[in-house]
């Protein structure tokens, strides 16, 4: 075990209910760490900056995950504009703030890659931060997330502290949001072919022109990267922040045709040009992660297939009744 990280250290995962913190308290426990400290929304707003503040004073944690956010699709992000501006920010100021009044030496922090320019070159480097204008559509949450990785590396300058930011690409995995309105691309084209194939629909209609590429991870990939950013990497090694994901990406229509497959879906796929595409491409280089020592281990196929069984087993029932 690296000296960087021990079974004693008493980890605070905040967001453990999310597709990402769950999936990281899930490998915390799997590598044999106990003394884990969770709490739901119920029991701690972290908007909530005086209970914020008292729960760590209460706690004590030595490592913080910070995995909580306010997340959505294209639409979600378009439309909630200021909540997700003010939430993301609100959440990241009071749990990196009071972790460093409380002696919390170590702090992952979780982003998004679209915290890039919406024309960035491609694949995208770390150092292409803040070289062009965002996406419109997701520019609040993008602002946020900049502002995060902007908070840790000032902690670390003038406090000494060991706080890492890692940006992820396009997450999907067990525990996923399928709310067709709010959801991400992938939740939401399991969902639909599951509803058409049960119902027996000859097309699924798919948002925008198809043509847009994606880069997509396994939530327990992302969760064994941020594992091992725990247990083997600085602040100080890894510059300002560190980009994770698969390093290859499929535009929307592979990526329909593909979920069809494997879901089981024969229709046809029908694509509404009058929904947003978004950025044309979101490739990351993950070049600087790789190097250190992490890689994927699940490829797309693969994880569209384990993230439909969890589907079944939570919505099943219901999807198949509704549609």
């Amino acid at each position: 075990m690296s000296k960087l990280l021990s079974p004693e250290h008493r980890i605070y995962v905040a967001g453990h209910r999310g597709l990402v913190g769950s999936a990281i308290l899930r490998r915390l426990e799997m590598r044999g760490y106990s003394n884990l400290v969770t709490r739901t929304h119920a029991e701690l707003d972290l908007m909530d900056q005086a209970a914020v503040r008292a729960f760590f004073a209460a706690e004590k944690p030595e490592v913080v995950v910070l995995a909580a956010a306010k997340v959505g699709g294209i639409v979600a992000n378009n439309t909630y504009r200021a909540q997700f501006i003010y939430e993301n920010l609100a959440i990241q100021n009071n749990v990196i703030h009071s972790a460093y009044l409380n002696g919390v030496r170590r702090l992952l922090f979780l982003g998004s890659s679209c915290i890039y320019p919406k024309l960035a070159p491609q694949p995208m480097k770390e150092e292409h931060l803040l070289t062009g204008l965002l996406e419109p559509t997701n520019e609040p949450y993008a602002i946020a997330k900049i502002a995060g990785i902007k908070l840790c590396s000032a902690y670390n300058s003038q406090y000494g502290t060991d706080y890492i930011a890692a940006m992820p690409t396009n997450m999907y995995g067990p525990g996923d949001n399928y709310d067709l309105p709010n959801s991400h691309v992938l939740p939401a084209l399991i969902r639909k072919m599951h509803e058409a194939k049960v119902a027996g629909r000859p097309q699924v209609e798919i948002w925008g022109s198809g043509e847009p590429r994606r880069e997509f991870l396994y939530s327990d990939d992302l969760a064994e990267a941020c594992v091992f950013l725990l247990e083997n990497a600085t602040a100080s090694e890894l510059g300002e922040f560190v980009n994770v994901g698969c390093g290859e990406d499929v535009t929307i229509r592979e990526l329909a045709e593909l979920t069809a497959r494997v879901v089981g879906f024969s229709g046809q796929l029908v694509y509404d040009r009058s929904r947003p595409d978004g950025t044309p491409r979101k490739l990351m280089d993950v070049g600087r992660i790789l190097a250190a020592g992490w890689a994927p281990r699940i490829t797309l196929e693969q994880g569209i297939g384990f993230a439909y069984d969890d589907f079944l087993a939570r919505f099943g029932k219901s999807a198949s009744t509704s549609s």
